[in-house]
């Protein structure tokens, strides 16, 4: 019979109250305000903007619906084509599909881990040569890191490719001084209970073009039209968050920075006691960037280390602990086993390589140094049983 841990369980990414949500929760229900609407998303939205410098936002039921409008905003369409990171969720590319159009996916490069730029200039030239060229182009900032956004924004920027940046885990992320979701067309966020700051389930749509996104609000009212009675002449979503959720996302946004610098420092904690370990790389910080360090992930060489992700995984579970292998790249999952990919170079494909390699740790901003140094010590203990092979007992 299998023994059950008997440790608590510590979890990847859970949710870390501000002590404030139950303030605008209760002025939501005085004021009967328990809507899809009403004045907690119209300040959410304010306040989003503000802090990430833009001109507007539109409060989503999800990122995923996010994504969904930015590419309708576009005109994305049946038979279209869309560039996208393959090494992230599937929530980035379904909405594609959603419309009837084709996702093509883009490697990640090394020092990123994020949209090869040299992948997507080959994508882009093939793509004009053929007289294709994608509607749009998503690029996602994985794990709080910033992708290479001026290669990036260059490129499209020759080919006149609007940008849609999926920033749904790097919320509090810089790029050059810059809020990462604000350089290009679109940006979207993840209020999913797992990300920076939550409100339980939701999204964010931000830009500099507030007709774009007067249109996305009513798209995501069920497009009805300025009337008296329910018409509606083009096909919409029920999209809009809640007034009692933007509430939570209002006290949640208050303690932002906060999150980064704990999210940070735990970080820092597990680089100093782990890195040094031959054959364990931590996932880079490119220059002129600041990551919110959602989650912590490191790489573990097999060859080095002796051993493999899939122990590393094994034995923290038997401790009760939840690690996650790094995304598995949308170009291998079954679902889009007949898209086209680019990889990062002919004889190097970074996003397998970094899924057959990568290791997400707990990294909950409420998370305390005993449970971080318990999940130090577990990967420690694995990393001796190389050394000490009879006390393997993963």
């Amino acid at each position: 019979m299998r023994t059950m841990p008997t440790n608590n369980r510590i979890y990847l990414s859970p949710p870390h109250m501000s002590g404030r949500e139950q303030e605008y929760i209760n002025d939501a229900f005085d004021s009967n305000w328990i809507a899809p609407l009403g004045p907690n998303v119209d300040a959410f939205e304010e306040e989003i903007a503000a802090y990430t410098g833009v001109r507007g936002a539109v409060a989503l039921s999800s990122g995923t619906a996010a994504i969904h409008i930015a590419l309708h905003l576009l005109n994305v369409g049946k038979g279209d084509r869309v560039f996208c990171s393959s090494l992230t969720f599937v929530a980035s590319a379904n909405p594609i599909c959603y419309l009837g159009a084709e996702p093509i996916f883009i490697d990640s490069e090394p020092d990123t881990w994020n949209m090869s730029p040299i992948a997507l200039e080959r994508a882009l030239k093939e793509a004009a040569l053929a007289g294709r060229l994608p509607k749009a182009v998503i690029v996602v900032h994985l794990y709080g890191q910033s992708a290479r956004m001026k290669e990036i924004t260059a490129l499209c920027e020759h080919y006149e490719i609007p940008v849609i940046e999926d920033a749904a885990e790097s919320l509090g992320s810089t790029y050059g001084g810059l809020p990462s979701g604000s350089l290009g067309k679109f940006g979207i966020y993840s209020f999913n209970g797992n990300k920076i700051i939550t409100t339980s389930g939701g999204g964010m749509l931000i830009s500099n073009d507030e007709g774009a996104l007067s249109k996305a609000r009513f798209l995501a009212t069920q497009a009805r039209d300025p009337a008296p009675h329910y018409q509606h002449s083009i096909m919409g979503y029920n999209y809009r968050l809640s007034n009692l959720l933007a509430g939570v996302g209002r006290a949640q946004l208050q303690v932002l920075d906060e999150r980064v610098e704990a999210r940070r420092a735990i970080f820092e904690t597990y680089q100093v006691a782990l890195g040094n370990n031959k054959g364990i790389r931590f996932m880079p910080e490119l220059a002129n960037t600041r990551s919110n360090r959602w989650l912590t992930t490191l790489t573990v060489d097999e060859e080095k280390t002796g051993i493999k992700v899939s122990d590393l995984l094994k034995s923290l579970t038997a401790d009760n602990i939840e690690a996650r292998p790094v995304w598995k790249p949308l170009h291998m999952q079954p679902l889009f086993k007949d898209a086209l990919f680019y990889p990062h170079s002919e004889n190097l494909c970074v996003s397998e390589q970094l899924f057959q390699s990568g290791l997400c740790l707990p990294s909950g901003s409420s998370m305390s140094l005993s449970d971080q140094q318990r999940v130090i010590n577990r990967i420690q203990e694995v990393l001796l049983m190389v050394v000490n092979p009879a006390g393997r007992t993963f």
